[in-house]
């Protein structure tokens, strides 16, 4: 050493002493601690300064298991550690000598926790050891010093130690595995100290990721970069073990919906969302599992969506943790029960996500979800470009003649009600292979899917066709009531041009059985109603529309409109039958000239529901237009109706304001006075959109009317 003066250091003695072993508390590893001594000699080797350093090494055994050979680990443990001098060898495979706790030395273990960190860290271990055995809970919990020791220590010391910190409330966790100990966790306010502890970690750990950053650009790919994170690495994994441990604990005290309360209203569900970003999925397990039963209460649900916690869960979805998958699957099917949170979950990506998981054995969870998003129209059509529908589809012919289940075809009914996911599913022979398997096994929910894909326009709905024989058969007394009622709906959606239904009326023998069920009373609400609809389709064509004229099918139907006046889809649904059959002129000159359907519909030109009114109006225009008697009794009754509405309207306004300033000028004159007319719309409302100039019917109101969106209300709606 250059320019060394008498008196300078000249050497360094390093001396490692008292070495003891303890078993790590929550890992697979020894912690060695010991004493490095190390003193700086003079040139003439007397001693000038000394110092003492405790410190700990932790040994992590990650290959142990139940078939390791333990002497085998313990030989390879001393010959790589050079701290474990070889007459510890022994001690290493037996784990003795601080390794192993007794409940007969609790006193020695406390007075540790009155000693610095290190030996606190010792004693609160060894007390772990007894607590991990459920049968030394009871004589621990009669020792309060012992339990007040820890917590006071946890409460004082918590930042000092990661370590001692986790293996404190590893003590209390495993009495709060007790209901019966809740009380003791309570009593020492682990719980609220637990929070504060989680809160703390969270900010600690946004410093780090801050720190990390600077350090990152600073260092770009350096070593030192490397040495920085490799330490951030190892904090992280501490701190995450710690918040695993404390939000275990609070997750069984949250059995206590009370306690629950409290940990909601210090913003529990904020903190664990926040902690959806971390990757140990150990740690995922226990925050997923937190929010699964937060979720059941409203409360909890709406702090959720305001956290976005739906967009972090998509992450999860797929993951190799099984455990982690599932219960991240079953916190989604809480959420989905909300509007929103489907929403998020749609745009999360999670349809292609979920559909992925339909091929694993397990698939329900993945398949309630997904029926939950597809109940919003909005979503419907995202399924089209995924891999959901093709699997689907699968799972049901895979089936055979077996019950299939119902999570399974209620959600393929919900996408078959979208054109484009209605496509895919008919692709090959999808309806074909559907059709089979309903007329076989008189599939009620399959023939319901059947019939939603009727009612979309298009390539869809041609490819019923070559089908429709086989549905038409299922239109008989011998058929059960609800497979019928499917059967007429799909058939009634089929509004094809080279249909002919004069030919299905006749080889089935269907008008005998429609005309039988109109009688009020002959069957369910439901299927009557079918009946009408499909009699409304096949009045399309004039031979079929004389066909059911010629039955007497019409004063069937006038029947039927008395018996089922009060409810609003019956009425408007005869209404349009008889719509239809105006358009013809064999059947219109029986509706206007041999019934009395004209005169009901003047009784319902003005009823309170819009679509009757609409659909009323346009067949009494017709009707107006090809007879002149009725057509005067109809303009009659729509001058008679507008001039009370406007009497009405006068009476109420010179009843509601003396001195009506809009009925008279200031020199008291009336408006309408001296010679004044009072003009008045046309009686006849146009047919815009709905009649030609021909006369003839609009394909676009047809389209309209079938597809129930004739107006809002939704009242032709057959869905």
């Amino acid at each position: 050493m250059d320019n060394l003066q008498a008196g300078d250091p000249k050497y360094l003695k390093r001396r490692v002493k008292g070495c003891t072993l303890d078993v790590h508390p929550t890992e697979k590893a020894l912690v060695v601690q010991y004493e490095v001594e190390a003193t700086i000699l003079g040139e003439l080797g007397v001693p000038m300064v000394g110092e003492r350093k405790e410190c700990q090494k932790i040994i992590r055994l990650k290959s142990l298991n139940a078939n390791t050979d333990i002497s085998s680990l313990a030989r390879k443990v001393v010959e790589e550690c050079r701290l474990i001098h070889p007459s510890k060898l022994s001690e290493v495979g037996t784990g003795k000598k601080g390794c192993e706790a007794s409940i007969n030395s609790i006193d020695e273990y406390v007075e540790l926790l009155y000693e610095d960190i290190q030996e606190k860290l010792r004693g609160a271990t060894l007390i772990f050891q007894l607590a991990r055995n459920p049968d030394n809970l009871e004589e621990l919990i009669q020792n309060e010093t012992a339990l007040g020791a820890l917590a006071r220590v946890l409460r004082e010391d918590w930042k000092q130690s990661v370590d001692l910190a986790t293996t404190i409330i590893y003590v209390f966790f495993c009495f709060s595995s007790f209901s019966q100990f809740h009380g003791l966790v309570t009593h020492f306010k682990i719980g609220a100290l637990c929070m504060n502890i989680i809160e703390h970690e969270l900010k600690r750990y946004d410093l780090w990721q801050d720190e990390l950053q600077k350090k990152k650009k600073a260092y770009i790919l350096s070593r030192k970069h490397e040495k920085s994170f490799r330490k951030y690495q190892s904090l992280l994994t501490k701190q995450e073990q710690l918040l695993r441990v404390a939000l275990c604990l609070l997750l069984n005290l949250a059995e206590d919906t009370r306690t629950e309360l409290k940990m909601r209203n210090k913003n529990i569900v904020h903190m664990l969302v926040k902690i959806l970003d971390r990757e140990d999925e150990e740690l995922l397990l226990v925050v997923v599992s937190f929010l699964k039963k937060l979720s059941i209460f409203l409360e909890n649900k709406n702090d959720m969506a305001e956290a976005f916690a739906v967009e972090k869960l998509a992450r999860l979805v797929p993951c190799e943790h099984e455990e982690l998958l599932s219960t991240t699957l079953r916190l989604l099917l809480n959420l989905s029960f909300d509007t929103s949170l489907r929403s998020q979950m749609a745009q999360a990506g999670l349809i292609a996500k979920l559909s992925s998981l339909l091929g694993n054995q397990s698939p329900q969870l993945s398949m309630c979800i997904l029926y939950h998003i597809s109940m919003d129209d909005r979503f419907k059509s995202m399924f089209a470009d995924t891999d959901c529908i093709p699997q689907l589809m699968k799972m049901v012919f895979e089936c055979g003649e077996e019950r299939m289940d119902v999570e399974l075809i209620s959600l393929c009914i919900n996408l078959a009600a979208n054109k484009n996911n209605a496509q895919v599913v008919c692709e090959g022979n999808g309806l074909k292979m559907l059709l089979k398997r309903a007329v076989k096994l008189k599939d009620v929910l399959v023939m319901k899917m059947i019939r939603n894909l009727s009612q979309h326009s298009g390539p869809t709905k041609s490819l019923f066709l070559d089908h429709v024989g086989d549905l038409a058969a299922q239109i008989s007394e011998e058929e059960a009531e609800e497979f019928v009622i499917e059967s007429l709906g799909t058939l009634a959606n089929l509004t094809i041009p080279d249909l002919d239904w004069a030919l299905v009326l006749k080889e089935y023998n269907l008008v005998p059985y429609l005309k039988d069920r109109l009688k009020p009373g002959s069957a369910e609400d439901d299927l009557i109603l079918e009946v009408v609809i499909m009699i409304g389709t096949v009045s399309m064509d004039d031979s079929c529309a004389a066909m059911l004229a010629k039955s007497g099918i019409i004063p069937a139907l006038i029947e039927l409109l008395n018996a089922q006046q009060e409810d609003d889809e019956f009425v408007c649904q005869i209404i349009y039958v008889f719509y239809q059959m105006v358009f013809h002129k064999a059947t219109r000159d029986v509706i206007i000239k041999d019934t009395q359907a004209p005169a009901y519909l003047i009784d319902l030109m003005h009823d309170n529901n819009a679509e009757i009114r609409k659909v009323c109006d346009n067949t009494l225009d017709i009707i107006a237009e090809y007879d002149e008697e009725w057509g005067k009794k109809i303009q009659t009754e729509k001058f008679r109706w507008y001039n009370g509405q406007w009497l009405e309207m006068v009476e109420n306004r010179q009843m509601d304001e003396a001195g009506e300033p809009f009925l008279y000028r200031e020199d008291g004159e009336s408006f309408i006075g001296n010679g004044d007319i009072l003009e008045r719309p046309d009686l006849f409302y146009s047919a815009d959109g709905i009649m030609g100039a021909d006369g003839a019917i609009s394909p676009e109101f047809y389209a309209d009317f079938q597809n129930g969106e004739l107006g809002p209300t939704g009242y032709l709606s057959r869905y």
